[in-house]
């Protein structure tokens, strides 16, 4: 890279193709791998789940990510400059996906923060998450470590063992196996007390880690040092592996992205040899085949793929375009979509035999444990593993593993970040060190309300309705930008050009997918999504209507852009008709520019190429 006075330094490179996919692994196989997939599977029919999720791949979610992956090797480019160029009218279309993937990256390190938290408290011989014996538990807390030590007519309960006798006396309590009047049925009297029973997992969760036990939007709270240092912490490490880009990110890439599956081996194996474990398993992946007539099945198929893959959020064309020019990026794309849906399948294994085995061990049905996103990776799973031989080994193992698939996503966003930057003011790659600490500075301090006792309403809010509707409206504007206004045919040239010469059934099948199923797929998505659309909620916490507003308003800010910039461009610059839709003079392949130094001004420009 040049350092001279008044020279432009030249965009970074992979040194290897292989960093270049461990990245794109990294960066789509991450937290919801394990904690969403295996759940929409086991709730949508599980094996036939299965069958709607890789038709949902084959048709939406691979075309997608091979079309981003194509435009950003092509251009080598950020998907800001990248889109500008394809088409004036559509130069917003890159900053919707920097809005969206710098709300993603802000409120997805807090999630890493949470799992460092954990991997700390795990270093103890006593792991505090499955006591009842802390300052913050409430009577209503239930260990079944310590209920294992209760006799056989008592149960936990008021911190201590229990007899039944006096619980059904005092009306109060949850009862693991229950007898007011010999056996039986659990007594009428005693259903609401049941519901109120709390896990030790849980409480720790809620009322310690996130101090929410008390909270609301009006009531928010203070910050909790702990969960400050830990989200610092967080950032730091992020900092540090993306330092120098993609040179550093590269080499980081070949431990986070490969020692995860190391770890969720290691908890397959252990956990299929557990009791109930088969009960959990067959809950996973029996197949229920009246469920592929439901179109709320399909929806939710088509749901994980598009959000599985990361697509829609720029990540993906910026990592693609410090690809060389004429890297394989359609083996790639095939190589990393597999990986993705054996992860998320094979997760499901470590989670569901895990489950089965508490199932097992609280006397109750699997359905009654599984559970979905914080609460299966911080309250059922950890109880789980409470149950095991030596729980702090497995704990650690559990949550570092946690800890390095949401860190290996990480580095994607904050490349998106800097790269836009960089792409936009070329000058300020020489100063690279140094617009990355900015942005990571700034994130973490926006990050920081939700280290609030409140901060998990904020959290809720971000997480519902960011990388959620919006950006299917952001994949199907690249769809159209590329396939409709661009052209398809032209585009599947330039893919030729890199050396990716496409047979005729090849050619047809991406040609109908990008032009046509994949649009389709995208819109009925959306309605189905805006059907089924519910505000935002925290268990049984129902937001003030001017945080449901607050939230929705996330979701729009995310949309911005892309009629903002449009609107921008038509009173500024002198296009006409169809003009507006052709890519300009700076469009072209990254290998016949020698730097891609020009401002988006500069693009906008120049003059609209002729085909």
């Amino acid at each position: 890279m040049v350092q001279s006075d008044g020279v432009v330094p030249e965009r970074a490179s992979w040194n290897k193709p292989l960093e270049f996919v461990l990245s794109c692994l990294g960066y789509a196989v991450g937290l919801g791998n394990v904690w969403r997939f295996p759940y929409l599977c086991y709730q949508n029919g599980g094996g036939a789940f299965l069958v709607a999720y890789f038709i949902m791949l084959i048709v939406m979610g691979l075309p997608i990510f091979l079309l981003e992956l194509a435009l950003g090797q092509y251009t080598g480019l950020g998907p800001d400059e990248a889109f500008t160029r394809i088409a004036p009218i559509f130069n917003g279309i890159g900053y919707c996906t920097l809005v969206v993937i710098t709300l993603v990256t802000i409120y997805y390190m807090v999630i890493i923060a949470w799992t460092i938290f954990y991997f700390f408290a795990s270093f103890t011989s006593e792991l505090d998450f499955g006591s009842c014996s802390n300052e913050f538990n409430t009577n209503g807390c239930y260990s079944v470590v310590e209920d294992s030590k209760c006799g056989e007519t008592e149960t936990f309960y008021n911190k201590t063992c229990t007899s039944i006798e006096v619980i059904c006396a005092n009306n109060g309590g949850y009862l693991n196996k229950t007898y007011c009047k010999g056996e039986g049925d659990v007594p009428e009297h005693l259903s609401k007390v049941i519901k109120d029973r709390q896990l030790a997992t849980y409480e720790y969760f809620n009322n310690y880690v996130l101090g929410a036990d008390e909270a609301s939007w009006e009531n928010f709270g203070g910050l909790r040092w702990q969960l400050v240092l830990c989200l610092l912490l967080a950032w730091i490490i992020g900092y540090m592996c993306v330092v120098r880009g993609v040179k550093s990110s590269g080499k980081a890439v070949y431990f986070t992205a490969l020692f995860p599956y190391v770890m969720l081996t290691v908890l397959v194996i252990v956990g299929c040899t557990l009791d109930g474990a088969v009960d959990g398993i067959l809950l996973y992946i029996k197949p229920d085949w009246e469920k592929l007539l439901e179109a709320k099945m399909w929806g939710n198929a088509a749901s994980q793929t598009f959000y599985s893959f990361g697509i829609g959020c720029g990540s993906l064309i910026t990592l693609s375009s410090y690809s060389d020019f004429k890297n394989n990026c359609l083996k790639d794309a095939i190589i990393v979509a597999a990986a993705n849906a054996f992860t998320s399948i094979y997760a499901g294994f470590a989670i569901f035999s895990m489950l089965g085995f508490l199932a097992f061990k609280l006397d109750v049905p699997v359905a009654e444990v599984a559970t979905d996103g914080p609460g299966l990776a911080f309250v059922a799973y950890p109880e789980a593993l409470l149950q095991l031989p030596v729980p702090t080994v497995w704990a650690l193992i559990f949550f570092f593993m946690l800890f390095i698939l949401g860190l290996g996503s990480q580095f994607a966003g904050i490349e998106a970040i800097s790269t836009t930057i960089l792409d936009r003011w070329p000058h300020l790659r020489k100063r690279q060190v140094f617009v990355t600490l900015g942005i990571c500075i700034c994130c973490f301090l926006l990050g920081l309300p939700m280290c609030c006792n409140g901060g998990i309403f904020i959290f809720t809010l971000m997480e519902w309705n960011t990388a959620s509707w919006a950006i299917l409206l952001i994949g199907l504007a690249e769809v159209g930008s590329v396939a409709w206004a661009y052209g398809c045919n032209r585009f599947l040239d330039n893919i030729a050009e890199m050396g990716m010469e496409l047979r005729k059934p090849a050619r047809w099948f991406w040609w109908t997918c990008w032009c046509i199923i994949t649009p389709i797929a995208l819109l009925g998505v959306f309605v189905f999504q805006m059907t089924t659309f519910t505000l935002a909620s925290y268990e049984d916490y129902t937001f003030p209507p001017w945080a449901d507003s607050l939230g929705i308003m996330m979701g729009v800010a995310t949309l911005i852009p892309l009629p903002l910039f449009a609107i921008y461009a038509l009173f500024k610059y002198k296009y006409s008709g169809w003009e507006w839709f052709q890519p300009t003079d700076a469009w072209g392949p990254q290998a016949s520019k020698s730097e891609s130094n020009q401002t988006l001004s500069d693009t906008l420009e120049a003059p609209i190429e002729k085909f």
